[in-house]
C-alpha cells in the first residue's frame, strides 16, 4: 500500500506540470468505479461529459484492486465517483489520498441512513447494493447533478433538466419491475442467489431473497450454510436459483447438486447482473437495460 500511494503521489506531481487534457476536449472528466454509477453520470451530463468505468462486466467490485493504469485515469479525472458503503472495499485509502486533491464523490453519501440495511455481518455497516431498489438508487441522481454544477456552473440548468429526465426514467422503471414482480404467485416468489447482492430488491419489489455467500464476496460461508440452504430449496420446492455475472457458478452448482440428491431437481434460472453490468454495446450494458434483463429472467424461471 506505501507503493500505492507513493504512486499517487508522484502521479499527482506530474499532473501538476501537464496541461489537463479534458480542457482541451471541452468536456469534464469524470471516472467510476461500477458501470451503474458510470450510467448516472452520463445520463445527467451526456455530452458534457467524458464518463469512463474503472470496472467492467463481470467485474467483482467486492475483490477489485486498482491498477497502476488505473491510478492514471483516477489521477486525469475531473471528478471521481464511487459507491461507498464499502462496496469498493480494497480501493478505500487510495480514494482517502485522492480526496486531498481530487473532487471524489461516494455516491451513497447522502442517502438517509434509515433507508439502507444493516450489513449483517459487520456492526455499523450497510449492504451497500443499493442500485437493486431502483426508486433509492434514483437518489443517486442529486448527488451527481450537484457535483458536476458545482464544477461546471455554467451548465447547471443543462444538468438540471438532465437529471429530472433521467429520474422519471428510473421511477417508471421502478413501477414496471413491481408490476412484472407480482405476476409471479406469491408462496413462488423466492430468488436464491449466489450471494447476498440482491436484498434491496427484495424489500422493495415484495420477493423474498436468499444468497449462499454474504453480502460481500469476500465473505466465507460453511457446510452448514450449504446444507441449510440445500434443506430451504427442498422444502419449498423452489424450481430455480440464479448464478452472477460477477460471481463463480461453482457455489451455486453445489447447490443444485445438493438438491438432486435429496430427491428434487431445481434449475439455473439464468445470470442475473448483480454488482456489473453487460458489454457497452448491448442491451443489458446500460442501468435500464441490465434491471430489465435480470427482472424478465427472474420472472421466467419462477412463474
Amino acid at each position: 500500500m506505501k507503493r500505492l500511494i507513493a504512486i499517487i503521489i508522484l502521479a499527482a506531481v506530474l499532473w501538476s506540470c501537464d496541461s489537463n487534457t479534458t480542457s482541451q476536449e471541452g468536456k469534464l472528466s469524470i471516472v467510476t468505479t461500477t458501470g451503474m454509477i458510470a450510467d448516472v453520470a452520463k445520463n445527467v451530463g451526456k455530452d458534457s461529459v467524458s464518463v469512463s468505468a474503472l470496472m467492467g462486466p463481470g467485474v467483482d467490485p467486492h475483490l477489485y484492486k486498482a491498477t497502476q493504469g488505473d491510478l492514471g485515469r483516477l489521477q486525469g479525472a475531473d471528478i471521481i465517483f464511487y459507491n461507498g458503503l464499502h462496496l469498493e472495499g480494497k480501493m478505500g485509502e487510495v480514494f482517502e489520498k485522492l480526496q486531498r486533491i481530487k473532487t471524489v464523490i461516494p455516491v451513497a453519501r447522502g442517502i438517509d441512513s434509515t433507508f439502507l440495511l444493516d450489513d449483517p455481518i459487520y456492526q455499523n455497516a450497510f449492504d451497500p447494493h443499493i442500485w437493486f431498489d431502483i426508486s433509492l438508487w434514483a437518489s443517486t441522481i442529486g448527488e451527481v447533478t450537484s457535483t458536476l454544477i458545482e464544477t461546471d456552473p455554467d451548465n447547471a440548468s443543462y444538468y438540471e433538466k438532465n437529471a429530472s429526465a433521467y429520474t422519471e426514467q428510473l421511477l417508471s422503471l421502478h413501477e414496471w419491475v413491481k408490476t412484472e414482480i407480482a405476476t409471479i404467485p406469491e408462496d413462488e416468489r423466492i430468488m436464491i442467489t449466489a450471494h447476498d447482492a440482491f436484498n434491496y430488491f427484495g424489500r422493495a419489489y415484495d420477493i423474498e431473497v436468499r444468497g449462499l455467500q454474504g453480502i460481500s464476496t469476500l465473505s466465507e460461508f460453511g457446510l452448514k450454510d450449504r446444507v441449510d440452504l440445500v434443506n430451504f430449496i427442498v422444502e419449498k420446492k423452489i424450481k430455480a436459483v440464479f448464478v452472477e455475472t460477477s460471481v463463480s457458478e461453482k457455489n451455486i452448482n453445489a447447490i443444485v447438486e445438493g438438491c438432486r440428491q435429496k430427491g428434487h431437481n431445481v434449475i439455473i434460472g439464468g445470470n442475473l447482473f448483480s454488482d456489473a453490468m453487460g458489454a457497452e454495446g448491448t442491451p443489458e450494458g446500460n442501468y435500464i437495460g441490465m434491471v430489465r434483463a435480470n427482472v424478465r429472467t427472474i420472472v421466467e424461471a419462477l412463474k
